[in-house]
């Protein structure tokens, strides 16, 4: 069975870094994309970063220039490196693994970039 564990969440300051990480199994990890996405009270849950199995990667608009997505094939993990952080970023951050047809999720974790 697929499982994703997130880590990393925590409290903030604007203008602050976080990491976040993503622990899977019961997946051969490096043969698959990888992505983080995040959702907000109230909000849909959105993309906000994808990494494939080449190490290609793509970002939303919003998070350009300030995260970073990497992975490490040897660990089964996938990193989301969080700089220049402002409120707006505030949500529960879930990692998420698209396999064939089947999608799976992490239980998420919190960010929260406040004063």
């Amino acid at each position: 069975q697929v499982q994703l564990v997130e880590s990393g969440g925590g409290l903030v300051q604007p203008g602050g870094s976080l990491r976040l990480s993503c622990v899977a199994s019961g997946i051969n990890f490096r043969l698959y994309a990888m992505a983080w996405y995040r959702q907000a009270p109230g909000k849909q849950r959105e993309l906000v970063a994808r990494i494939f199995s080449s190490g290609n990667t793509y970002y939303t608009d919003s998070v350009k220039g300030r995260f970073t997505i990497s992975r490490d094939n040897a660990k089964n993990t996938v990193y989301l490196q969080m700089n220049s952080l402002k409120p707006e970023d505030t949500a529960v951050y879930y990692c998420n693994a698209a396999i064939n047809l089947r999608t799976y999720w992490g239980q998420g974790t919190q960010v929260t970039v406040s004063s």
